[in-house]
Formats: structure tokens, C-alpha cells, sequence
């Protein structure tokens, strides 16, 4: 694609946490992404899934969510489907769908489906809407220019008690399911687990930490990458690993940062 009409950027990284180090678990973080030929030209499609912490195969669960679930976008696509038939029950078959694969694996090896909790947070970019989906923690969020600054799509899903949230594979997952279709173009997303949750957002004003977003996206904006950029990921994980960021948090933490916006309008509109 040429640079006059830009093609997506991204850098995506999941690292471990320091307390899963200490305890001896893995990352039960997973990422994913996929540039999608569409009907009306290229779909992104992106997801974090953060596996729960006290489930035993979690990190399994994450990846089946990530993988099943783009699996599962890639033949809408392939069928001809279009972005605005994406609508919540379309969602919700997915996630169903999704959550009686992994409950499928489970039972095959003699385990509990709980033992695959995870959450599972999507954004599907086309060339004029968007489709966002969320069950559980973790949040999005999206910037128009960076005159708008940024915001959020959904505000992460906490429960009565502390380090609680609904999962994929929850009873409730219908009512727990969040969805917006967004008859717009939109150019920056990020996506995100928990575990940067209390450094991106405000939690007591309900808003997003401007700041961090306006310091990771600029190199993003200047890659000259069509799709993932391999060396800006290494350093988005390098980062979500340092001392900086693991002072703040010990959880898992995943990031996607995507764009399609040309560095040199940005720097314009400012």
C-alpha cells in the first residue's frame, strides 16, 4: 500500500510480571493481531486476553481466546461478511462460540473449564467503523488527532471484591458482554490488560493518562512497517519488563499500540 494513503502500524508485546517470576508461573498474557482484507479494503483486527491469575492452565486459555477469535473473524471476512454485520449478537456467538472450544479442551484433558479463565477485549478497524467488544478487565482506548486527546471505549470491568472481573468462560458472559459499533474512521488504538491499568488510566476521575499515550505513539506514527513492526515491539517489550514499569506493577501485562496516521499530520494538527 502506498504512503499516500497509509497502511497500518503496530507494536505489540505481552510480558511477564514479577510476581509470576517469584511464583514460578508464566506469562498467562496473549496479544494478537491480523491485517484482514475486507470487502471494503483492510480490517485490523487486534485482542489482548489476560488469563486469571489463580487458574491453573489460564495461559492456555488466553491463546485459544486470541487464536479462536481470529480465527473466527478471518472466515466473516472470507465469507464476504462486511464490518457493520459485525453487530453484539454476532459478538456474542463468538465469544460463545469461543468459550465451547476452550471448555472442549478442557474437558479432553480431564480439566475444569474454569481452569481457562481469561478475558478478552477486540477491536476490528475498517477503512470507515469500527467494532470494539469487550468481557472483563483490562480497557481500549482510541485517539481522533491529537487535538481530541484520548479516550476510552469501555471502562474495565471490576467486581464487588478486589482482583475480580468476568471471564470468557462465565455463566454471565451474555450480560458481561460490552459492545459498540462506531460508524466512524478511526486511525489510533490501543489495547491493554490489567496489569497497566493503574499507570494508563485515573481511576478515581474515570479518564485516560494522556500523557503515556502522547509518548508511545509518535514511533509508531514515523515506522515505515506495513503491519507489526519486529524491532518496535522488541522495545515495547523491553519497556513493559523494565525497572520503570515493574516498580508499578507485578502482573502480566500486555499492550497493542496501532496507527494509521501519518506522523507528519499529527505533528501538523498539534
Amino acid at each position: 500500500m502506498g504512503r499516500g494513503v497509509m497502511s497500518w502500524r503496530i507494536a505489540s508485546a505481552s510480558a511477564i510480571g514479577t510476581s509470576h517470576v517469584t511464583a514460578g508461573k508464566p506469562c498467562q498474557d496473549n496479544s494478537v493481531h491480523a491485517l484482514i482484507e475486507g470487502g471494503e479494503g483492510p480490517i485490523l483486527a487486534a485482542a489482548v486476553c489476560d488469563g486469571a491469575g489463580s487458574a491453573a492452565h489460564s495461559e492456555v486459555g488466553s491463546w485459544l481466546a486470541g487464536q479462536n477469535l481470529l480465527e473466527l473473524i478471518f472466515v466473516h471476512f472470507a465469507e464476504n461478511g462486511a464490518l457493520d454485520q459485525i453487530d453484539r449478537p454476532k459478538a456474542l456467538g463468538w465469544v460463545t462460540e469461543i468459550a465451547e472450544r476452550i471448555a472442549a479442551h478442557a474437558r479432553a484433558l480431564g480439566h475444569e473449564v474454569r481452569d481457562y479463565s481469561c478475558t478478552l477485549l477486540v477491536a476490528i478497524l475498517g477503512p470507515t467503523s469500527t467494532v470494539f467488544f469487550q468481557v472483563g478487565d483490562g480497557a481500549m482506548v482510541v485517539s481522533h488527532g491529537s487535538e481530541d486527546g484520548w479516550s476510552y471505549v469501555f471502562w474495565p470491568q471490576h467486581g464487588e471484591f478486589a482482583n475480580t472481573t468476568n471471564f470468557v468462560t462465565s455463566s454471565n458472559v451474555a450480560d458481561a458482554l460490552e459492545f459498540e459499533f462506531a460508524p466512524r474512521r478511526i486511525d489510533e488504538v490501543a489495547l491493554f490488560s490489567d496489569g497497566i491499568e493503574n499507570l494508563v488510566l485515573h481511576q478515581a476521575s474515570r479518564s485516560v493518562h494522556q500523557p503515556f499515550f502522547d509518548s508511545m505513539f509518535p514511533a509508531v506514527r514515523r515506522s515505515a512497517a506495513a503491519g507489526e513492526d519486529p524491532k518496535l515491539s522488541d522495545g515495547l517489550k523491553a519497556y513493559l519488563l523494565s525497572p520503570q514499569i515493574c516498580e508499578r506493577t507485578d502482573d502480566d501485562k500486555s499492550l497493542i499500540l496501532a496507527t494509521r496516521s501519518p506522523a507528519e499530520s499529527m505533528v501538523a494538527a498539534k
